[in-house]
């Protein structure tokens, strides 16, 4: 690290985190619910993840090389309490600590809380300001919403798998929780309006009811308008874009590979002038983006075969030259060695009580007067439990009675 990192770094430990004073009820499990909870602890929220006793968030069983990463990783900066809220005696304890929060996750079937007696009628009834987040696969209303639902079937049902891949290829689902990581956005930025409604405009609490599936949709583009207007259906294109070209990877004389997307004319005729094909210019067939896109087999193939004459360094050496937009296609090695992720502190190693130390993202977004904090890594089961409850008013006795009978 550098010095000037070491100074950057110092000073944002120092700087007072923007949602300090923030308490986060986190009943969520696995990603879309329980990552709100993650971006808000990452700016300060005091976020109380409830857990199952003896079983803890399924996301800790996501293991890699029987290690809890995943969790490490996305359950950073929370705090871990176990309540066994299947009995009465624990929900009762979840309603007795309610009024200290501001915010409740929970990514229930639709239903379940309303069969605990705990609808958002009674949650508001015990504590009218709470920002109370539904994250479901469906969302609470409509056909569905009884229905069970995993991003996976969102990523299927959404239209995405159905546009992704090669063209004589299968439907391709993403090897991460894409549309789980997608709702969270918009679900964290849903609480965000919600407490600003609150605190700044005088409002009441409310409830964000958080479909996995429909984010999922909104992201995809105007798959509907252009479906309405011209009967496109979307295809699966590879790495092809439908709107403009050249959008694609192309492989390099060493085996690399390089992603380049030429989004306006300017671009594309800087490309076709790097690899030496200026010609292609004035050609009927490339001189425009429409015309591109209609003959983009044999733009691709020129530039295959000018990319695929040179080594990958000196294609992006030559690319980078001339101002195009083109990158590698890193794994991760590559991406943990790179200038750019290095000098950026993209990536950050924390410091972890199994692992010695976790690497993981930094902080998303970087705020110049509030930046967020990294401060431990996800936590023990039930780590925190006793010292939240005493800060609540519980004595000994009843904590050590409440475990005896299996509570937490």
């Amino acid at each position: 690290m550098t010095e000037e990192q070491t100074h950057s770094t110092d000073d944002a430990a120092s700087k007072p985190l923007p949602l300090e004073g923030v308490r986060v009820l986190d009943l969520a499990r696995l990603i879309a619910g329980g990552c709100i909870g993650t971006l808000m602890a990452d700016f300060g929220a005091e976020v109380v993840k409830i857990e199952a006793p003896g079983k803890g968030d399924p996301l800790r069983a996501w293991s890699v090389e029987n290690s809890e990463l995943w969790w490490k990783v996305y359950a950073r900066n929370k705090k871990s309490m176990t309540l066994n809220l299947s009995r009465q005696e624990g929900r009762d304890i979840l309603m007795e600590i309610l009024p200290h929060f501001d915010v409740l996750v929970e990514s229930f079937v639709p239903g379940k809380l309303e069969a605990w007696g705990l609808s958002p009628e009674a949650l508001h009834e015990r504590n009218p300001g709470l920002v109370i987040v539904r994250a479901s696969g469906w969302g609470q209303t409509g056909t569905y919403s009884p229905r069970p639902g995993f991003g996976t079937l969102i990523e299927s049902m959404s239209g995405f798998a159905h546009m992704t891949g090669q063209p004589d290829g299968p439907p391709t689902l993403p090897p991460l929780p894409l549309a789980d990581m997608t709702a969270c956005l918009y679900g964290t930025m849903a609480t965000m309006m919600a407490l600003y409604h609150r605190d700044l405009r005088g409002g009441a609490g409310q409830v964000i009811d958080l479909a996995i599936y429909e984010p999922m949709i909104a992201i995809l583009g105007p798959s509907a308008a252009e479906y309405q207007h011209f009967g496109i259906v979307q295809q699966r294109r590879g790495n092809r874009a439908p709107t403009n070209a050249p959008r694609n990877t192309y492989e390099t004389q060493d085996g690399k590979w390089i992603a380049i997307s030429a989004a306006t004319q300017a671009m594309t005729e800087k490309t076709l002038h790097a690899i030496g094909r200026p010609e292609m210019i004035a050609d009927p067939r490339f001189a425009t983006n429409a015309a591109r896109v209609r003959n983009v087999e044999e733009l691709d193939a020129a530039l295959q075969a000018e990319i695929g004459a040179r080594p990958q360094a000196e294609m992006l050496a030559i690319f980078h030259a001339a101002g195009v937009t083109a990158a590698p296609v890193y794994d991760i090695t590559q991406l943990l060695e790179d200038e750019h992720v290095i000098s950026r502190e993209v990536i950050v190693d924390v410091p972890d009580r199994d692992r010695g130390s976790v690497k993981m993202h930094n902080i998303i977004p970087r705020m110049s007067g509030t930046p967020g904090r990294i401060r431990s890594t996800g936590p023990a089961l039930g780590e925190h439990g006793d010292a939240i409850l005493r800060e609540f008013g519980f004595d000994e006795d009843r904590i050590r009675a409440a475990r005896a009978d299996g509570l937490f």
